[in-house]
């Protein structure tokens, strides 16, 4: 598999034993990440597959990494799952490339508006209140 330029990693702390986060991970990949955007958009974007993202890798209860194509780039969202002294590390690495000029533009409308951190951000923090609940 190709390797992907690093965008960027984001971590929290998690209040819950890591094989609950792990769980609240799986149940992100398999469940909201998993479903189908409309056709339309799709066949638009080119997403490949048509919820943008297909788990590449797991290695329960640890390691759980998703990628996927569009029209714009080629990318891989990575979810590692650690114990700490006082929980559990969660953290998220995004990797991309972004070919030709459309894609460059995409990567400044996305990445350098602060835009996918803020996703990301908000989907570790989804993540912690699944498995801290």
């Amino acid at each position: 598999m190709e390797s992907l330029p690093l965008i960027g990693e984001h971590r929290t702390r998690v209040n819950a034993s890591p094989e609950r986060t792990w769980d609240a991970v799986v149940r992100l990949a398999r469940g909201r990440l998993a479903r189908p955007a409309p056709a339309a958009f799709a066949a638009l974007w080119r997403l490949e597959p048509a919820s943008g993202f297909a788990i590449a890798e797991e290695t329960a209860p640890r390691h759980l990494a998703l990628r996927g194509r569009h029209r714009f780039s080629r990318y891989e969202l990575a979810f590692d799952v650690a114990p700490s002294p006082d929980g559990t590390t969660l953290s998220a690495r995004t990797s991309a490339v972004f070919p030709g000029l459309a894609g460059r533009a995409y990567r400044a409308l996305v990445i350098g508006s602060g835009g996918h951190g803020i996703i990301v951000r908000r989907m570790l923090a989804r993540i912690a209140r699944s498995a801290e609940r």
